[in-house]
């Protein structure tokens, strides 16, 4: 039997922006007590990993300012905007931080980010027979482009080079269905 679900008795805003907002929830337990429950909600987001052709990926970098880094690799990310299904959002995204379309969007796993303090769904993709389609690029996104063996990528992910969940999850998607054939 799964377990009692929570019952939420008061919420209240934190903070917010346009990227994200923080709430504080007061949530009665199973067993009647209660507890804070701290909730950031980011909404959905999307990512696709862009096979320029079989054994070749566009990987872009950007300095992650929470990481303090610059010198990770990950595929073309970013929140689905009011309105867009997760498909126009991975082309959008696609086009806006690899310059590209995708003739065919292939959708390999949808998941939490971070199920217990995040409120945030992602959809992944394996883009595929692609054509030049740059869009501009939101005004906060610097990147470097570059597109790399398909085998090199995986490593990075086995080396943990690559730390973006999103890429790893698509990363280990596709790799996996090189393996099947499917």
């Amino acid at each position: 039997m799964p377990p009692k679900p929570w019952k939420t008795q008061s919420s209240r805003d934190i903070y917010q922006n346009k990227w994200m907002n923080l709430r504080e929830d007061i949530a009665e337990m199973p067993n009647g007590h209660t507890t804070v429950y701290g909730v950031c909600t980011f909404g959905q987001c999307v990512g696709v990993l862009p096979f320029v052709d079989d054994d070749h990926v566009v990987l872009v970098r950007q300095y992650r300012y929470v990481q303090q880094e610059n010198f990770r690799w990950e595929m073309p990310t970013g929140g689905i905007k009011p309105g867009e299904t997760p498909e126009q959002a991975a082309q959008r995204e696609l086009g806006e931080e690899a310059g590209y379309q995708a003739g065919r969007l292939l959708d390999v796993s949808i998941f939490y980010t971070s199920k217990s303090v995040c409120d945030e769904t992602a959809y992944l993709y394996l883009g595929y027979d692609l054509t030049q389609h740059s869009l501009p690029p939101d005004d906060t996104e610097f990147f470097e482009i570059q597109t790399f063996p398909f085998d090199e990528v995986l490593q990075m992910v086995r080396n943990s080079d690559i730390r973006d969940g999103m890429t790893v999850i698509a990363v280990l998607h596709a790799a996996l269905r090189r393996m099947t054939g499917s």
